[in-house]
This record gives structure tokens, sequence and C-alpha cells, in this order.
């Protein structure tokens, strides 16, 4: 099984070319969040992903495990990362064109609750954090969990900062949205 060291890569590679292709057609924006605020974010994505792809960071409470190496755990992690991966997919699919990659209201801009938005207001940073979860269950060190960490406190900042546009934009239709719907784990956050 030569080809096991290329299965996280490959699944990540596959989501980002999806989500590139998807970003061709997209409702032009009526407000956009500010290129500081999109640095931080992404800044903050590329040290979760040294964390998690380089071999060895060389500070032994990272490196150290917090799961015993093992086949089983890498197939867990491969599952709920193509798990969450997917579920991503599906809530980028069901948003269309009122898809961004920063926070903006777009010009005719929808407020979406049907399909995986029934489940959680955000299911595309849920099946992010899920996605990078597997991986951490497949690395099984410390240094998986501390990416997952850094990248939730990232999604966190973005989702307060669109949960206040789209109360601002739909009112009290997003606010009862919210008492119906959790923002990430179904009937609890």
């Amino acid at each position: 099984m030569h080809w096991l060291p290329f299965l996280f890569p490959a699944m990540w590679l596959a989501y980002i070319a999806y989500w590139r292709a998807m970003a061709a057609d997209l409702k032009s924006d009526k407000r956009r969040e500010s290129a500081s605020s999109r640095l931080q974010r992404f800044a903050v994505m590329i040290l979760a992903l040294v964390l998690l792809g380089v071999p060895s960071i060389r500070l032994s409470v990272l490196d150290g495990r917090f799961l015993p190496a093992s086949m089983r755990w890498f197939w867990i992690g491969a599952v709920v990362t193509a798990s969450g991966l997917l579920f991503s997919v599906w809530g980028r699919r069901y948003l269309g064109r009122n898809w961004s990659r920063a926070v903006t209201i777009k010009k005719d801009h929808e407020l979406i609750t049907g399909g995986p938005y029934s489940l959680v207001r955000h299911p595309i940073y849920t099946g992010l954090l899920v996605g990078l979860l597997g991986c951490a269950l497949a690395l099984g060190e410390w240094r998986g969990l501390v990416a997952v960490g850094l990248v939730f406190i990232a999604l966190l900042r973005k989702l307060r900062l669109e949960e206040q546009w789209m109360r601002e934009q739909f009112g009290e239709a997003y606010e009862n949205y919210c008492r119906q719907v959790r923002a990430l784990v179904p009937y609890v956050f």
C-alpha cells in the first residue's frame, strides 16, 4: 500500500480543486470583509497546514501522541476526513451562487435554510473542521489537535462576523433561524 501517504493530500487537493471550479459563477458582492481580516484567517490556515503536513515539528509536546499509531486510527481518520469534506461540499453546493470565500453580502442575497443548512447554520465550516479532525485522528499527534483548534478559532471569528451581517441583512428571519438551528454542531453549538 505504497499510496497510503498520498490519501489525505489527494482528498484535500480534490476538495480544493472542487472549490476553485465552483467559484466561477457567483453573485456580485454588495459588501465584503476587509483584506486584513481575510489575510489573518489565511495565515492561521497555513499554520494549521504546516502543523498537519510537516513530518515532525521537533517540539516534543506537539509531536507527542494522544492516540496510538495504528492503521485502525489511520482509516478512522480517513473516513472522518472524507465525511467532513463531503458535508462541506454539500453545504457549498446547496449555497450555490450565494457562496463566497470571504464574508460577504451578495446582491440579491438569499437566506438559505434547507439541506445541510437545516442541520447547522454553517455546514461548510462544520465539514472543514470534521475533515481536519479526521486528519488529526489519523496523525494521532497533539499538533493535529492544535491545528484543529487554530482553525476553529479562525472560523469562529469569521462565523461571528458573518452572523452579524446576516442579522443586519435578514433581521427577524435570521433570528428565528438561529433559534431553530445551531451554528456548528446539531443540537449542541
